[in-house]
């Protein structure tokens, strides 16, 4: 069982910002340029105003730590600070303390409604992978495109599988993005095309953050993995399928991926998961000694996507989890690293889509239609292969156990027409 934790600020039932988790994040207002935050139930508590309040002497004693536009500084002072952080804010909020509660003063500077604020990239992303990590989905698309009987690829169970992304192109939740262009061959055209994407997908997938640097050379374990994730976060890695389809052979994706990538605006931590961890899947073949691991490395999140179309409510169309990954976060790391390949703070690692045993948990519009052969019917009787213009994608997720919950917001995204 976990330790029951009561606060003095109201939480509603379903929040996912309970008193198990303190996220981080940046924000901003009209008079605010970019201070540190976290989340309560419904507030957003200034970590900057507590600063300055002196709530933190002697754990960062640097008020100007928290008013930078990113985290990236606050996370490279390492696990053993962050998390005194997470834990005095934690003590802060607690039913039976009376130090800030009683503050008036540092309450009115530091408490804002979270739908007051405008919310900012968390971290400045230096370098961005993307895996390809679910079973499932790499199941589906293998069906779909190569050979269902052989829909995986030879070294799939033996390596996670990824890619380098592009880190510039990577946006917070809310931020509108247009249709891409680029070259697409029809199957019936003889040559390729100039035109904007007919196919525009989403993936639902979870990212991690880098937390702890590495020298050129080095490597990190599976074992070791933990002390170099921060934290985590929801990411939708929008996807041109007509783009791709013709650019990826034989250096995988560019184009078809690099217009934009959505996240999610407040990073939950390593440690406010740690009670959902679950057994991850039995890999066989084994994996190579570099890659094995002991324990429960998979976390149960619970993920859903909804879709909002124009004049229309958002409407769900899958639910997934995130312990449907074959390959583990540590298991990524461990990879990505063997070769000595260096990390830096704010490095991203996403999981590439998280797609279920079912059809309803698949984590893609070409998985849920199935390349586009079952549409997925709306709420007006409209049908969706694939994303039209003016449609919004909301991904939420959120780990529940023994009546606490711990929950990521949203990653919400717009899809613009394509630009003249």
């Amino acid at each position: 069982m976990i330790a029951k934790l009561n606060s003095w600020i109201e939480i509603p039932s379903n929040s996912d910002f309970s008193m198990y988790n303190i996220p981080f994040g940046i924000f901003s207002t009209a008079t605010i340029k970019h201070h540190a935050a976290t989340a309560i139930g419904n507030t957003l508590v200034d970590l900057y105003a507590l600063s300055k309040h002196n709530y933190f002497k002697g754990i960062v004693d640097d008020s100007n730590l928290f008013k930078q536009a990113h985290l990236n500084d606050f996370i490279a002072l390492g696990k053993p600070t962050t998390n005194k952080i997470r834990n005095r804010l934690i003590e802060l909020f607690s039913l039976d303390n009376k130090e800030l509660r009683s503050n008036t003063a540092a309450c009115k500077e530091a408490f804002r409604e979270l739908t007051s604020v405008e919310m900012r990239m968390p971290i400045k992303v230096g370098d961005y992978t993307d895996f390809y990590s679910s079973i499932d989905h790499a199941t589906n698309m293998g069906s779909m495109f190569r050979d269902p009987k052989n829909a995986l690829l030879p070294n799939w169970k033996h390596i996670p599988v990824g890619y380098h992304g592009r880190s510039s192109s990577i946006i917070v939740s809310g931020t509108n993005f247009h249709r891409p262009k680029g070259q697409v061959k029809p199957a019936d055209a003889e040559v390729p095309l100039f035109s904007a994407s007919n196919q525009m997908d989403i993936e639902l997938e979870m990212a991690f953050v880098i937390g702890k640097p590495t020298s050129l050379g080095d490597t990190i374990t599976t074992a070791a993995a933990d002390e170099y994730i921060f934290g985590m976060l929801l990411f939708n890695d929008w996807s041109a399928r007509d783009i791709q389809s013709w650019e990826y052979v034989p250096l995988g994706p560019f184009l078809g991926k690099n217009f934009a990538s959505t996240l999610s605006p407040w990073i939950v931590t390593l440690e406010a998961l740690e009670p959902f961890r679950v057994d991850g899947y039995k890999q066989d073949p084994p994996v190579l000694p570099y890659l094995q691991y002991s324990g429960k490395k998979n976390i149960d999140i619970n993920l859903e996507v909804y879709l909002e179309a124009p004049n229309l409510a958002p409407q769900k169309i899958c639910t997934s989890n995130y312990k449907y990954l074959y390959w583990t976060m540590e298991q990524q790391l461990a990879h990505h690293t063997v070769n000595g390949c260096n990390v830096n703070v704010g490095d991203l690692m996403a999981s590439g889509t998280i797609s279920g045993p079912e059809e309803g948990s698949y984590g893609s519009l070409m998985e849920l239609t199935w390349k586009g052969t079952k549409p997925i019917k709306l709420a007006d009787g409209s049908e969706r292969k694939f994303l039209q213009d003016n449609d919004t994608i909301i991904i939420r997720g959120f780990a529940s156990k023994d009546g606490i919950r711990v929950g990521f917001g949203e990653c919400k995204g717009k899809l613009l027409p394509a630009t003249k």
